[in-house]
């Protein structure tokens, strides 16, 4: 397979602008129309408020063109003021007056400027918020699930993983599409806008803290390039990879996948046996959907299981891991059960799936 440059990815045009972003999962926020009528309502109650402390003491305040100061004067001074216009045409001339402008007038001047530029005030308050957000949850992000793609393979990924207890905060998607990540963040993910075979894309993503990257790429050169450059920034992440081409398999192998599902060649296979037995077909589709009916989980053998035989463990073993050999559960090697042994077993899932740390759900794509 020839693998072209960085450059020559397939990429949508639009997204050049936005790359390299973090997004976190945005909490609701109130409607901009809203926020303007609340805002008015304040400057309104404001201007009512200073109109109201004027006219009350209006005895202390000279018009210089009748001498005298009703309540509309009363306004026409509390807009002036306010807004710090100020043209001198009405002034206070009393000492209450000048007091009242000094301990009342003015701190509700500067209340109803806070309110006027209350919008560029939010979006610095905003930014700052943001920036504090983004600093916390880089702090805490640890062991982790990155996952790159977030098409239909990224999703079922996703939807399977979390059917295990995973929290959705521990989960980052990552996707060169803007609106990809609008979506994944609409969902409770944070997802970084970039090209995931770039190396600053993935450390955005804090992929050097990962317990495993789940690549789930549209392209199969995609997934090869970003798989060397996951295992390059994280040699003890778990790496599980999707390829269209069979063929193409062996190369991400050696690229740094643990595990590559082949999902062209998965989904023929289920079909054909389904042709052959709908019955089987279905029970493999729910061995597959983790978290409902029946579930494949793999586990650590226990101290009262060492020495026996598969056959005589509680579970229905299908597989035994030893070392990094898989055998059947026939197989003749597979002997009597050592204590580091772990058992591939078929459990029934249980409504709420909450998998114990020492046991680990077989990821499927």
């Amino acid at each position: 397979m020839k693998l072209p440059g960085h450059d020559a990815i397939a990429r949508d045009p639009a997204e050049h602008h936005t790359t390299h972003r973090i997004k976190l999962p945005q909490r609701v926020v109130e409607r901009p129309l809203r926020q303007v009528t609340r805002r008015l309502a304040m400057a309104l109650l404001v201007l009512a408020l200073t109109t109201f402390i004027v006219w009350v003491d209006r005895s202390g305040y000279h018009d210089n063109s009748d001498s005298r100061v009703d309540f509309l004067d009363a306004t026409y001074y509390a807009t002036v003021t306010l807004s710090t216009t100020g043209y001198g045409d009405i002034v206070p001339y009393s000492d209450s007056a000048r007091l009242t402008n000094i301990l009342l007038i003015t701190p509700l001047r500067v209340l109803f400027l806070i309110i006027l530029v209350g919008t560029t005030l939010e979006v610095l308050t905003e930014r700052t918020r943001e920036e504090w957000r983004l600093s916390r949850w880089r702090s805490n992000l640890r062991e982790h699930t990155v996952v790159v793609g977030f098409g239909t393979k990224g999703r079922s990924a996703i939807q399977t993983v979390r059917a295990t207890g995973l929290k959705p905060e521990q989960i980052v998607v990552v996707d060169p599409s803007a609106k990809v990540i609008d979506a994944a963040t609409a969902e409770g993910f944070a997802g970084v806008v970039g090209d995931a075979t770039r190396s600053d894309v993935l450390l955005r993503a804090e992929v050097q803290r990962a317990r495993q990257i789940i690549i789930a790429t549209q392209r199969d050169d995609t997934a090869v390039l970003v798989a060397l450059t996951a295992r390059q920034l994280n040699r003890g992440a778990k790496i599980v990879a999707a390829v269209r081409e069979e063929e193409n398999a062996p190369l991400l192998r050696q690229s740094g996948a643990d595990a590559v599902i082949t999902s062209a060649s998965a989904a023929g296979r289920l079909l054909g046996l389904s042709v052959l037995s709908p019955s089987a077909g279905m029970v493999m589709e729910d061995l597959i959907q983790q978290g409902t009916g029946l579930d494949l989980v793999e586990r650590p053998v226990i101290k009262a299981e060492v020495g026996r035989g598969v056959r005589e463990t509680d579970d229905l073993v299908v597989s035994v891991v030893r070392g990094h050999r898989v055998l059947g559960y026939d197989d003749p090697a597979v002997g009597k059960l050592q204590l580091t042994d772990r058992l591939i077993t078929i459990v029934r899932a249980t409504p709420t799936a909450v998998v114990a740390p020492d046991v680990k759900p077989l990821r499927r794509d």
